[in-house]
Protein backbone atom coordinates (compact mmCIF):
# COMPACT_ATOMS: atom_id res chain seq x y z
CA UNK A 1 0.00 0.00 0.00
CA UNK A 2 1.46 3.16 -0.82
CA UNK A 3 1.98 6.07 2.12
CA UNK A 4 -0.73 8.78 0.05
CA UNK A 5 -3.53 5.90 0.87
CA UNK A 6 -2.22 4.47 4.24
CA UNK A 7 -4.15 7.35 5.74
CA UNK A 8 -7.19 7.44 3.82
CA UNK A 9 -11.01 6.30 5.61
CA UNK A 10 -12.53 3.35 3.66
CA UNK A 11 -15.42 6.32 3.17
CA UNK A 12 -12.65 8.51 1.46
CA UNK A 13 -11.48 5.25 -0.59
CA UNK A 14 -15.11 4.25 -1.61
CA UNK A 15 -15.46 8.28 -2.67
CA UNK A 16 -12.09 7.41 -5.02
CA UNK A 17 -13.71 4.33 -6.32
CA UNK A 18 -11.43 1.89 -4.70
CA UNK A 19 -12.58 -0.55 -2.11
CA UNK A 20 -12.12 -0.40 1.62
CA UNK A 21 -8.64 -2.22 2.50
CA UNK A 22 -9.41 -5.74 3.77
CA UNK A 23 -9.64 -6.57 7.29
CA UNK A 24 -6.79 -9.05 7.95
CA UNK A 25 -7.70 -12.10 10.77
CA UNK A 26 -7.09 -10.27 14.58
CA UNK A 27 -7.84 -7.21 12.87
CA UNK A 28 -11.18 -4.83 13.97
CA UNK A 29 -13.42 -3.52 11.63
CA UNK A 30 -13.22 0.31 11.30
CA UNK A 31 -16.40 1.84 12.94
CA UNK A 32 -18.36 4.61 10.89
CA UNK A 33 -21.15 6.32 12.20
CA UNK A 34 -24.79 5.09 10.12
CA UNK A 35 -26.68 8.86 9.31
CA UNK A 36 -29.86 8.63 11.12
CA UNK A 37 -32.42 8.54 7.91
CA UNK A 38 -30.16 5.39 6.45
CA UNK A 39 -30.76 3.86 10.07
CA UNK A 40 -34.24 4.23 10.42
CA UNK A 41 -34.84 3.45 6.46
CA UNK A 42 -32.95 0.22 7.30
CA UNK A 43 -35.68 -0.65 10.17
CA UNK A 44 -38.13 0.37 7.25
CA UNK A 45 -37.40 -1.99 4.87
CA UNK A 46 -37.02 -4.94 7.77
CA UNK A 47 -40.56 -3.65 9.02
CA UNK A 48 -41.80 -3.57 5.01
CA UNK A 49 -40.60 -7.41 4.83
CA UNK A 50 -42.26 -8.60 7.58
CA UNK A 51 -45.73 -7.16 6.59
CA UNK A 52 -45.41 -8.39 3.04
CA UNK A 53 -45.17 -12.07 4.77
CA UNK A 54 -47.57 -10.96 7.19
CA UNK A 55 -50.59 -10.17 4.74
CA UNK A 56 -49.71 -13.13 2.65
CA UNK A 57 -49.94 -15.59 5.97
CA UNK A 58 -53.35 -13.78 6.66
CA UNK A 59 -54.74 -14.66 3.25
CA UNK A 60 -53.61 -18.42 3.85
CA UNK A 61 -55.38 -18.28 6.79
CA UNK A 62 -58.29 -16.70 5.12
CA UNK A 63 -57.52 -19.12 2.24
CA UNK A 64 -61.12 -21.00 2.72
CA UNK A 65 -63.18 -17.92 2.08
CA UNK A 66 -61.66 -16.57 -0.62
CA UNK A 67 -61.87 -19.95 -2.51
CA UNK A 68 -65.41 -19.83 -1.27
CA UNK A 69 -65.91 -16.71 -2.37
CA UNK A 70 -64.48 -17.55 -5.88
CA UNK A 71 -66.29 -20.55 -6.16
CA UNK A 72 -69.73 -18.10 -5.51
CA UNK A 73 -68.73 -15.69 -7.62
CA UNK A 74 -67.92 -18.29 -10.73
CA UNK A 75 -71.08 -19.97 -10.30
CA UNK A 76 -73.52 -17.04 -10.06
CA UNK A 77 -71.87 -15.67 -13.24
CA UNK A 78 -70.74 -19.02 -15.20
CA UNK A 79 -68.76 -18.12 -18.71
CA UNK A 80 -70.14 -20.07 -21.40
CA UNK A 81 -68.24 -23.27 -22.24
CA UNK A 82 -66.24 -23.29 -19.46
CA UNK A 83 -67.52 -26.12 -16.98
CA UNK A 84 -67.37 -24.97 -13.19
CA UNK A 85 -65.01 -27.23 -10.71
CA UNK A 86 -64.93 -26.48 -7.77
CA UNK A 87 -61.87 -28.73 -6.75
CA UNK A 88 -59.52 -27.20 -9.34
CA UNK A 89 -60.70 -23.35 -8.30
CA UNK A 90 -59.55 -24.76 -5.00
CA UNK A 91 -56.08 -26.20 -5.99
CA UNK A 92 -56.01 -23.10 -8.15
CA UNK A 93 -56.29 -20.53 -5.38
CA UNK A 94 -53.88 -23.01 -2.76
CA UNK A 95 -51.07 -22.37 -5.40
CA UNK A 96 -51.28 -18.99 -5.86
CA UNK A 97 -51.05 -18.52 -2.06
CA UNK A 98 -48.25 -20.46 -1.48
CA UNK A 99 -46.40 -18.41 -4.49
CA UNK A 100 -47.29 -15.70 -3.05
CA UNK A 101 -46.00 -16.60 0.10
CA UNK A 102 -43.03 -17.32 -1.30
CA UNK A 103 -42.30 -14.27 -3.51
CA UNK A 104 -43.10 -12.18 -0.31
CA UNK A 105 -40.40 -14.03 1.45
CA UNK A 106 -38.06 -13.97 -1.25
CA UNK A 107 -39.26 -9.88 -1.34
CA UNK A 108 -38.20 -9.59 2.52
CA UNK A 109 -34.79 -11.90 2.36
CA UNK A 110 -33.53 -9.51 -0.67
CA UNK A 111 -34.74 -6.11 1.18
CA UNK A 112 -33.38 -7.01 4.46
CA UNK A 113 -29.69 -7.97 2.64
CA UNK A 114 -29.54 -4.74 0.66
CA UNK A 115 -31.25 -2.19 3.07
CA UNK A 116 -27.95 -4.14 5.37
CA UNK A 117 -25.82 -3.19 2.50
CA UNK A 118 -27.12 0.21 2.36
CA UNK A 119 -26.82 1.11 6.00
CA UNK A 120 -23.30 0.38 5.15
CA UNK A 121 -23.04 3.39 2.27
CA UNK A 122 -23.09 0.90 -0.86
CA UNK A 123 -24.72 2.91 -3.71
CA UNK A 124 -25.55 0.44 -5.67
CA UNK A 125 -27.41 -1.48 -2.97
CA UNK A 126 -30.13 1.78 -2.62
CA UNK A 127 -30.74 1.93 -6.41
CA UNK A 128 -31.73 -2.26 -5.81
CA UNK A 129 -34.18 -0.90 -3.39
CA UNK A 130 -35.51 1.47 -5.44
CA UNK A 131 -36.47 -1.06 -8.12
CA UNK A 132 -37.53 -3.11 -5.72
CA UNK A 133 -39.61 -0.43 -4.27
CA UNK A 134 -40.97 0.43 -7.77
CA UNK A 135 -41.81 -3.07 -8.42
CA UNK A 136 -43.57 -3.70 -5.27
CA UNK A 137 -45.84 -0.24 -6.38
CA UNK A 138 -46.19 -1.77 -9.86
CA UNK A 139 -47.79 -4.32 -8.63
CA UNK A 140 -50.06 -2.94 -5.81
CA UNK A 141 -51.03 -0.68 -8.82
CA UNK A 142 -51.35 -2.46 -11.81
CA UNK A 143 -51.52 -7.10 -10.95
CA UNK A 144 -53.66 -6.53 -7.67
CA UNK A 145 -55.73 -3.49 -7.92
CA UNK A 146 -58.61 -5.03 -7.54
CA UNK A 147 -58.17 -6.63 -4.41
CA UNK A 148 -57.94 -3.86 -1.49
CA UNK A 149 -55.30 -5.75 0.57
CA UNK A 150 -54.36 -3.39 3.54
CA UNK A 151 -51.16 -5.13 4.28
CA UNK A 152 -50.11 -4.38 0.90
CA UNK A 153 -50.96 -0.81 1.36
CA UNK A 154 -48.87 -0.37 4.71
CA UNK A 155 -45.75 -1.67 2.86
CA UNK A 156 -46.08 0.33 0.12
CA UNK A 157 -46.39 2.92 2.62
CA UNK A 158 -43.73 2.07 4.54
CA UNK A 159 -41.33 1.27 1.13
CA UNK A 160 -41.70 5.08 0.23
CA UNK A 161 -40.71 6.17 3.47
CA UNK A 162 -37.51 3.94 3.58
CA UNK A 163 -36.69 5.36 -0.20
CA UNK A 164 -37.43 8.92 1.12
CA UNK A 165 -35.44 8.74 3.95
CA UNK A 166 -32.36 7.12 1.59
CA UNK A 167 -32.38 9.81 -0.73
CA UNK A 168 -32.64 13.23 1.51
CA UNK A 169 -29.48 15.67 0.45
CA UNK A 170 -28.08 15.16 4.01
CA UNK A 171 -27.67 11.38 3.41
CA UNK A 172 -26.50 11.88 0.12
CA UNK A 173 -22.28 11.71 0.92
CA UNK A 174 -22.72 8.30 2.47
CA UNK A 175 -23.34 7.19 -0.89
CA UNK A 176 -20.18 7.96 -2.57
CA UNK A 177 -20.68 8.08 -6.56
CA UNK A 178 -17.75 5.29 -8.35
CA UNK A 179 -15.12 6.97 -10.06
CA UNK A 180 -15.44 6.35 -13.33
CA UNK A 181 -11.82 7.25 -14.53
CA UNK A 182 -10.14 4.26 -15.80
CA UNK A 183 -6.20 3.70 -14.77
Amino acid sequence: MSDSTADETDDERRKRGRAPDPILPGQEAPKHTVPKPVAISFWLWIATGVVLVAGQIALLVLKQELTDGIIKQITENPVPGQPVDPAQIASGVNTLLWMLLGGAVTFAVLFALFAYKAREGTRSARTVLTVGAVFLVAVELFVLRGALNVFLLVATLLTAIALILLYLPSVAAYFPKVGRKLP
